[in-house]
């Protein structure tokens, strides 16, 4: 009996039944959707005292986003529930590795090799994860990039990113 067979029973009355099972990465999905709204909402409410003259202020559009992520978390519960979501593909688990391990590796080092070098190394990881295997040319390139954006960043626009040995030469 294929899969599709065992899905579809007949009843009495000869008409086909639907056996669907839920969808639980999916629900996994509304669980989080569910407690970000959630966690939202709360902070919103006991977070800092906002005094406003008007009904419509600062906290409208935290309860707005709230309000819109527990509403796709109870759509996302429907719909797995019901069994509607298409067949995921395979997950190939060695690039998502070199993208979270780069942004690992770049918020560890930030503060002690500065901007430039720990983005030039978050670059040069999401580009092995992308599947360019040349690291001598896709880091120096990300240092570059990432050097350029500190000099936007921190010298046109005054704004504070975490200076290493390379800013401060500069």
């Amino acid at each position: 009996m294929t899969g599709s067979e065992q899905q579809r029973q007949r009843r009495p009355d000869g008409a086909a039944q639907q056996h669907v099972k839920p969808d639980y990465a999916a629900l996994v999905i509304a669980f989080v959707l569910a407690a970000i709204a959630i966690a939202i909402a709360w902070a919103t409410a006991y977070g800092n005292a906002i005094l406003s003259y008007s009904p419509v202020g600062p906290k409208t559009v935290p309860y707005i986003i709230a309000a819109g992520l527990f509403g796709l978390a109870i759509w996302t519960v429907i719909e797995a529930l019901r069994g509607d979501f298409p067949e995921r593909e395979q997950q190939e688990i060695a690039p998502m590795a070199w993208i979270i391990g780069g942004l690992a590796l770049q918020m560890l080092t930030m503060k002690s090799i500065g901007f430039s070098l720990s983005t030039g190394l978050l670059f040069a990881a999401t580009a092995r994860g992308f599947g360019y295997r040349k690291f001598w040319i896709s880091l120096p390139v990300g240092i570059i990039f990432a050097f350029a954006l500190w000099v936007v960043f921190a010298r046109g626009l005054q704004l504070s990113l975490p200076a290493g040995w390379l800013e401060q030469f500069v």
